[in-house]
């Protein structure tokens, strides 16, 4: 009988003794929402916002590092963790294609300059209420006045997106200065 008892303590051992597996947590989802939403500059269901949340039955690996956001294309955008190799692809809302097209008869004459050109040092600044908090990074895509682009505040690190200024400098969406 002892060995019954033996194997019973090993197993309520085993049991309290959380194995690395099950002890890892997972991605909140509902900040991957909002990560999504500051990066398309709309909120979901919205015009050129996600067209519906995360799907909250996914299970992915916290990542140990922020997440990257791809650029929109082909009414998707693509959200990674490199060190983990996850992606998931978010569809997007369709902006409405008429409202655009007699707002602007002629889409090339109605295009402004970049005033931030690819490989510009650019300030990059959070607008909020009171305060604006700035630091440098480097531009990797050209921008006219009211474009998304892609910034990167470290050479190695993942890019964020942003909304050039009038005067040159990006703006980080989701503040309340935007």
């Amino acid at each position: 009988m002892l060995p019954i008892f033996r194997r019973l303590a090993l197993l309520l051992v085993m049991l309290a003794v959380p194995l690395p597996a099950l002890a890892q947590s997972f991605e909140n989802l509902e900040m991957l929402d909002n990560r999504v939403a500051a990066a398309l500059g709309a909120n979901i269901g919205e015009p050129g916002g996600a067209t519906t949340p995360i799907d909250r039955r996914l299970r992915l690996l916290a990542c140990p590092q922020p997440v990257e956001i791809g650029e929109p294309i082909a009414g998707a955008l693509a959200v990674r963790c490199l060190p983990l190799g996850w992606r998931i692809r978010v569809s997007i809302v369709g902006r409405p294609q008429a409202s655009q097209a007699a707002a602007s008869p002629s889409r090339a004459q109605a295009r402004p300059e970049p005033v931030v050109r690819r490989g510009d040092q650019i300030e990059l600044v959070a607008i909020a209420r009171g305060f604006t908090v700035s630091t440098l990074a480097t531009a990797e895509q050209d921008g006219a006045p009211g474009d998304r682009i892609r910034v990167r505040t470290e050479r190695r690190g993942a890019p964020v997106m942003g909304q050039v200024l009038e005067d040159g400098r990006v703006a980080l969406p989701g503040f309340n200065g935007l």
